[in-house]
């Protein structure tokens, strides 16, 4: 399954990819704001994607408007240090299918990326 990883961390990009090498994605892309995450995925189309919040250019509120226009299928884990309960309803809202809050263990994003696509493997 094509996966895509956007967050303004490096160390964040590299632990999501380290920890998902052993799953069943291919990470086809990594964007480290909301601008460059549009464009990969007008060319990448990933089905699934963790997502950052906050990020400089655009933030990822701004993104999942952006990215859901796109594709509504697409499935997108919101991982964010922000853990403001409106900002996490607004992500929902927009098309988020689930938020994970950082720092996190491996076992959490696994475990939340599985719920994310249980119903489309």
């Amino acid at each position: 399954m094509k996966f895509m990883v956007v967050d303004d961390s490096m160390v964040i990009r590299e632990k999501i990819q380290n920890v998902l090498k052993d799953e069943d994605f291919e990470i086809v892309g990594t964007a480290q704001n909301g601008v460059e995450a549009v464009e990969q995925f007008k060319l990448l189309k990933p089905r699934v994607m963790t997502l950052d919040i906050t990020m400089p250019l655009m933030d990822g509120i701004e993104t999942i408007r952006q990215i859901i226009a796109l594709d509504t299928d697409v499935r997108i884990l919101v991982v964010s240090a922000l853990a403001d309960k409106s900002t996490l309803i607004q992500a929902m809202h927009l098309g988020a299918y689930g938020f994970l809050c950082k720092p996190f263990r491996d076992l959490e994003l696994i475990e939340a990326l599985e719920e994310l696509i249980e119903d489309i493997v």
